[in-house]
Parts: C-alpha cells; structure tokens; sequence
C-alpha cells in the first residue's frame, strides 16, 4: 500500500560538477523492509545513501522520508528519523566503546545537555542485544574492525531511528566479522527495522534482503524480491561479467551463491 512507502526516490538526478552519476532514478522503500542496494564501483551506491540520509543535495527531482523532503527536516530531526553506518570511522580519542555508542543520544539532548544514567543504560542494552557488551570498557580504537562496526551499529540504533542506512557494512573484515554483522543486520530486519545496505558482495543479499535493486551506470537495472531479482541474467548485466548461481544443501538448509563464469 501507498502509505507503506517510508522513503520515495522520484525522477532523482545527481552530478558531481558537469558529471552526472545517475539521472531520473525512482525507488520505493517500504517500512520494514530490508533492500539491499548491489553494482559495480562507481555507480552511485554510497552516492545515492547520502542524498537519501541529506548529506549531498540532487541535481533535480525529489526524496521524501516519511512524505517529508529530506532537505526539510532540521539536522537532529533526520537523526531521529535515520540512522547511517558509514564504511569507516575513526574516533580522534580513544573514547570508550560504551562512550561512543552513547554518543547515538545526541540528536535527543538539548544544546547543554549530556547523556546521562538512562542514556548509559540505553546503550548498554543495545550492546547486549548484539552481542558486544563485553566490549563497553574498551578503547575504540583498540578493538577489532569488526568489534568497531558492530559498535557503530550500536551507536547508530541508540538514535532509535526508524531507517538504518548501511554502506558496504562489511568492507574490509575477515569472514568472521563479515558473519557477525551480516547476522546482526539480519536481527534488525526481522524486528522490522527498515533497512537500505549498500554491498559489493552479491552472495550477501541471500543472507539478509527481502528486496534487491541492482544499479548500473545508467540507474536501475532491476528492483524486486530477491528470489526473483538475483538472476544470472541481471547480475551479469550489472556486473559486465557472465555470472552463474549455484544452490547448495546441507541437512534441510539449502543455500544459494553466485559466482563469475571466468571459462
């Protein structure tokens, strides 16, 4: 239904200068669900997050939140609306883990005021939640990549946002930091959170997305379910490579891959 819709991309146009990145792209996201965003380098992914999350501004052509244009909502506003979980971040102190996951209270507190016990403990539960209250007392700077995205995710939810923009959220960690943040974003989804994750890694989407779009250099290839969309035909036209998917079984678990065709 209409009113389902929680972010609108209409006839959206964005140009770096006198280059243009994408030009007339529409997409629909609807609340709660979980759309993974794929294409090559260079395509506009992150682009298009960041004109979603009001960071860059189109060339033409409109985004709403909530039937609201993103460049009319005030800063702490669009923070009580969105969240966004960048690639990398690095602190300039080494805060605390349960310190900069606190900091996700600040669109919530007025111009003097500090996080206070009720804060902390808002955090902390969300750190429980994922699995990394552990980490609380550590310094940011000292953890592993995955700790500190999994950290960030955290820091992001203490905004209790209604939308979590992820941008290649697991670019960069080893396969088992890649499992941990995939399964977390996959926890978020099933409590209804809606979610926009940009990824290199096709084979992701089966893990965590109710809803693929697949973007090339002239904007949506193809947008849907993800059993329907994460073809060997869209994917080798979004890719510029021949792409083959494989199923595989284990017990009564069946799982699907992709892989380049390089024969």
């Amino acid at each position: 239904m209409a009113d389902d819709v929680i972010i609108k991309v209409e006839n959206a146009s964005f140009s770096y200068g006198k280059k243009p990145v994408w030009e007339d792209l529409n997409l629909e996201v609807r609340r709660g669900e979980c759309l993974s965003l794929l294409g090559p380098n260079g395509c506009g992914k992150t682009t298009l997050l960041n004109c979603i999350s009001g960071s860059n501004y189109l060339t033409s052509g409109s985004i709403k939140i909530m039937d609201k244009e993103v460049s009319e909502y005030e800063v702490g506003e669009r923070a009580k609306k969105l969240g966004y979980v960048f690639q990398e971040h690095s602190a300039p102190f080494p805060y605390s883990s349960i310190e900069v996951v606190r900091m996700g209270r600040t669109p919530h507190l007025g111009f003097f005021e500090s996080p206070d016990e009720k804060d902390t403990e808002l955090a902390y539960s969300i750190m429980e939640e994922l699995g990394i209250a552990h980490l609380a007392g550590e310094s940011y700077t000292q953890i592993s990549g995955g700790e500190r995205q999994l950290v960030l995710i955290a820091r992001t939810l203490c905004q209790q946002p209604d939308i979590l923009l992820f941008d290649e959220p697991t670019s960069h960690l080893d396969f088992k930091n890649q499992a941990l943040v995939l399964r977390n974003i996959r926890k978020l989804s099933e409590r209804g959170m809606t979610i926009i994750m940009t990824s290199h890694f096709p084979n992701h989407v089966w893990h965590v997305g109710d809803r693929v779009a697949m973007m090339g250099y002239d904007g949506i290839i193809a947008d849907g379910p993800v059993d329907e969309v994460m073809t060997e035909e869209n994917l080798s036209e979004t890719y510029g490579v021949p792409v083959r998917i494989f199923e595989g079984k284990s017990g009564e678990k069946r799982t699907k891959f992709c892989d380049p065709d390089l024969d």
